[in-house]
């Protein structure tokens, strides 16, 4: 039994982090990355017998809870918004964000686990600011992949129907499977755009891979997103690796981006992470390359998937910042739970 469920947490976490090349129907999608293929036994050899140390990121935070700092949501901010847009960090890549009536969730996962099972797998470091009844009406869901740190079956199942579900190309039939509409969902290739409103989305190029088990290897697309409510625009991450051309094209496309929502965690040991996750030194790289005005770290402190201590990661996003004289303010880590507002671009 103690090797079924190590086995169990083995597969479970190496669906997330084991390949952004295997092949798939869109394999070809990352044309910056050497061709190499991993697997879950890559995985498991890695994280077992390899010569790099795991922190322990539970044991972290029990010691020093400062280390994922977190806040009490602020219910009256987010169920009746101001006229100023706002976005709210839920933790890991989630985010409400807030304007012009409109409410926006991104890769929204309330979970206790990232896992296709509820009982192993990756655990939340801390709780969960909200419930999904507790969110305000959410109209849209925007996808960036089908991870389970992204896509979330508890929290999709309990936000329901009757809310448009943006997502990458091959997506659809999964949503199917969960009850809910194919009407309600929409795929997009990469450069797609659609107007829904006051909201225009648009899928933009990412670095990375899907699968949710061991035999869906890239059977559907991912992406980041340019997402434009009236005159407030965010472009959000999802997951990423860094390469020099991408994201200096979505900046090119975009030159007048609010706020850029980019990883910052989940990145050790790089020979293994990096074709698929950005570091802090690249996160501030892509926040360059896509000019924007304001930046906020995620997909951090929510939960363990690689190697690196929560005091690395603030250390590594320290000096990330010191190397660029770039502020605190302008590329920041929010609280969890926290609501900030975010002023329209002006140009200077």
């Amino acid at each position: 039994m103690r090797w079924i469920i190590l086995l169990l947490v083995v597969i479970a976490t190496s669906i997330t982090l084991s390949s952004c090349t295997a092949p798939g129907a869109y394999a070809d999608r990352n044309p910056y990355v050497e061709n190499k293929d991993t697997d879950a036994i890559d995985f498991f050899m890695m994280r077992w017998f390899g010569d790099e140390e795991w922190a322990d990121q539970h044991a972290e935070v029990e010691e020093n809870p400062a280390l994922v700092p977190m806040t009490d949501v602020s219910f009256a901010r987010i169920l009746q918004p101001g006229t100023k847009p706002q976005l709210t960090w839920l933790g890991h890549a989630t985010f409400l964000l807030q304007y012009r009536g409109l409410n926006v969730l991104t890769d929204p996962i309330l979970s206790e686990r990232a896992s296709p099972v509820s009982f192993t797998g990756p655990k939340r470091l801390t709780p969960a600011p909200l419930t999904t009844a507790e969110l305000p009406p959410i109209d849209y869901v925007v996808i960036s992949h089908n991870h389970y740190d992204h896509l979330d079956e508890e929290t999709v199942a309990a936000l329901g129907e009757d809310i448009i579900y943006l997502v990458p190309l091959g997506l659809t039939e999964w949503f199917v499977e969960l009850g809910i509409n194919a009407q309600q969902v929409r795929e997009f290739d990469w450069w797609q755009q659609a107007d829904f409103g006051a909201l225009r989305i648009t899928a933009t190029p990412s670095q990375h891979w899907s699968a949710r088990s061991l035999w869906d290897r890239n059977d559907t697309l991912w992406a980041t997103w340019h997402i434009e409510i009236a005159d407030w625009q965010v472009w959000f991450a999802g997951d990423t690796g860094y390469n020099s051309v991408q994201f200096k094209e979505i900046g090119q496309q975009f030159p007048q981006i609010d706020v850029a929502l980019i990883p910052i965690g989940a990145y050790q040991p790089r020979w293994f992470m990096k074709p698929q996750h950005v570091n802090p030194e690249e996160a501030v790289q892509m926040h360059f390359d896509l000019g924007a005005t304001q930046s906020y770290a995620m997909h951090w402190g929510t939960f363990q998937l690689a190697a690196e201590s929560l005091a690395e990661t603030h250390a590594d996003y320290a000096t990330a910042l010191a190397r660029h004289n770039l502020s605190e303010q302008t590329f920041s880590q929010l609280k969890i739970g926290e609501t900030r507002i975010s002023m329209p671009y002006k140009p200077k």
